[in-house]
């Protein structure tokens, strides 16, 4: 296999750790290196899902719930959780809860019937249903899936993040 440059070609990449929730309660959190802050007014960010699983009608576990729910929670990563973090990037069926998998505590959102990490320095859910499915050139499984919410966050905590990021 060929090794492709582009992976290196935009850094450092901020991952997004994103949790979401299927309609059947099941928690999910995986880490996405493709994604980033795309504007200031509103706030907006986005991320990309790339690859597929079986169990999830061509795309990963955190878009087939984003289909199912409307909602997700963008968690940013800090260092201390970079273990955490690689340990939820591992492919578990569907019903598995990544939160307890890799034991990390979570907590509600405020606003959206979804789980966000409660030691993230700041957890983001979208205030509006997101929009996927943008079109790809790639053929499957490699398809990605661009989630781009349409609102800024809910929680920041004020010793690791800048104090006008508080609650909204």
């Amino acid at each position: 296999m060929l090794h492709n440059p582009f992976n290196a070609i935009v850094t450092p990449r901020p991952i997004g750790w994103i949790s979401t929730r299927g309609t059947d309660g099941a928690d999910n959190l995986a880490p996405c290196s493709f994604f980033n802050a795309v504007a200031y007014v509103p706030p907006q960010v986005m991320f990309a899902s790339t690859s597929a699983k079986p169990d999830c009608d061509g795309t990963k576990d955190s878009v087939a719930n984003i289909r199912e729910t409307g909602v997700f929670c963008v968690n940013i990563v800090e260092m201390a959780m970079r273990d955490a973090m690689n340990a939820t990037s591992a492919t578990f069926a569907r019903i598995v809860d990544e939160f307890a998998a890799a034991g990390i505590a979570k907590a509600a959102c405020d606003t959206i019937a979804c789980a966000r990490i409660a030691a993230a320095p700041v957890n983001s859910p979208p205030g509006l249903r997101p929009r996927t499915g943008f079109p790809s050139r790639a053929p499957p499984p490699k398809r990605g899936r661009l989630v781009k919410p349409e609102r800024g966050t809910e929680h920041g905590t004020d010793d690791r993040g800048d104090r006008r990021l508080g609650r909204l």
